[in-house]
């Protein structure tokens, strides 16, 4: 019995010094609540208006007044309101001063976006294409850029001055998000070469699908509807199967008259087939039914005179911006654009086994070849030159890089 309260008594005598102890401690170290919130509950603290601003940063709180709900932080500075605030509304509200060309856009571009977005903006891998998309919004996988689907060019230039480029962000000066932008406009056609975009001209800049936004007025016009209260029984004097999902067979099947079923099999439309285009490999339907026979190949144009070699070596370094999707010389192969050996006086669209766009085949269907002149207003502006190609290259600005271009394909033969 001793032996017990010996050691039950030194078990309780430990609790009571730690007990002591603790209390002790917390008496030193535990704050006053701010005069005025001692009697409050929680919930009345957490609803207790913050001081006036809104804003505070508890990372001051040793600098900061202690007149404030729970005695601690500061309304932040403007200078530190300004390193957060970069967003820029469609009407430019937000934009700094300053400016940058397109041509000036071509070269930062190729230094900081290319790797990801490729030299034209038409992607790579898996990065997204930031120009092209024309006409595809309705398609299974619509193509989102500056130049099909965004409506305002607020978007763009907000995007890339504070999240570009990947893993450098807000690296770019203004003046060079101006000039990338510039450039990105460029590639989708929608400014000429000669651009400079700037604060002073921003909001003049109209993108393609500005209308094809529309305000949501669904709490006014639509939820009004459905404000009642449901309808759980006998909503309806009878139920009847109008139609069938014919793809995935879910209609249940109560042996009712079929004639509701919809069209038979046989009444279905022709089967579309995905085909690569012409010049990017990107995607077009074409009706597996209809396909039209090959037309017979073009009488082949006369043999080019010789060209200066000084031009032809122009061209080989031109060529340098073609070579990622076009091939030439000996086992020169398709890539995403057919090879181009003897293109000069050329049928187009006569490489066999290339699945070439719509409007190559007409050409190819007609006849047409490619001449110099057809070839130098083609690289010019091929969207306009071909209306319909999918090609993303925008063009060669300059007409001597044409002709070097052209002076130096005009050395390889089929």
């Amino acid at each position: 019995m001793s032996k017990s309260l010996k050691l039950y008594g030194s078990v309780f005598g430990g609790i009571a010094v730690t007990l002591t102890f603790a209390i002790n401690m917390a008496d030193r170290f535990v704050a006053e609540a701010p005069e005025g919130l001692r009697s409050l509950t929680p919930l009345e603290v957490a609803a207790t208006p913050a001081p006036s601003g809104g804003l505070v940063a508890a990372a001051h709180a040793d600098e900061a007044p202690k007149d404030g709900p729970l005695g601690i932080g500061r309304e932040a500075l403007p200078e530190e309101v300004a390193a957060w605030n970069l967003d820029v509304s469609p009407d430019g509200t937000g934009l700094p001063p300053g400016s940058g060309s397109v041509e000036d856009g071509e070269m930062l571009f190729s230094e900081n976006c290319a790797s990801c977005h490729g030299e034209f903006a038409e992607g790579s891998g898996n990065w997204p294409k930031l120009a092209g998309g024309e006409d595809t919004l309705a398609n299974k996988d619509p193509v989102k850029t500056v130049g099909s689907y965004w409506p305002h060019l607020s978007t763009a230039w907000d995007y890339v001055h504070r999240s570009m480029p990947f893993g450098n962000a807000q690296s770019l000066e203004p003046d060079e998000v101006y000039a990338i932008v510039a450039y990105i406009l460029y590639s989708n056609f929608i400014v000429d070469e000669d651009f400079t975009l700037s604060n002073e001209n921003f909001a003049e800049v109209i993108l393609p699908n500005e209308g094809g936004f529309i305000v949501d007025d669904r709490p006014e016009t639509e939820y009004p509807q459905w404000s009642g209260e449901p309808c759980m029984t006998d909503c309806k004097d009878s139920v009847e199967i109008t139609m069938r999902a014919t793809v995935l067979d879910v209609t249940p099947d109560h042996g009712q008259d079929e004639a509701a079923a919809g069209p038979a099999a046989t009444d279905a439309p022709a089967e579309t087939v995905e085909m690569a285009s012409a010049d990017t490999g990107t995607q077009a339907a074409a009706v597996a039914t209809d396909a039209a026979p090959a037309a017979a190949e073009p009488a082949p144009a006369p043999a080019p005179a010789a060209a200066d070699p000084e031009l032809v070596a122009a061209g080989e370094k031109v060529f340098k911006k073609c070579q990622s999707c076009h091939a030439v010389g000996d086992g020169a192969k398709n890539k995403s654009g057919p090879e181009l050996n003897g293109i000069v006086g050329r049928g187009i669209g006569s490489i066999d086994g290339f699945r070439y766009s719509k409007v190559f085949e007409e050409a190819h269907g007609a006849g047409e070849t490619w001449t110099p002149e057809r070839l130098h207003a083609f690289l010019e502006k091929p969207k306009d030159a071909m209306k319909g190609t999918k090609m993303s290259f925008p063009g060669l600005r300059k007409a001597e890089d044409i002709d070097a271009v052209i002076a130096y394909l005009s050395t390889f033969e089929e």
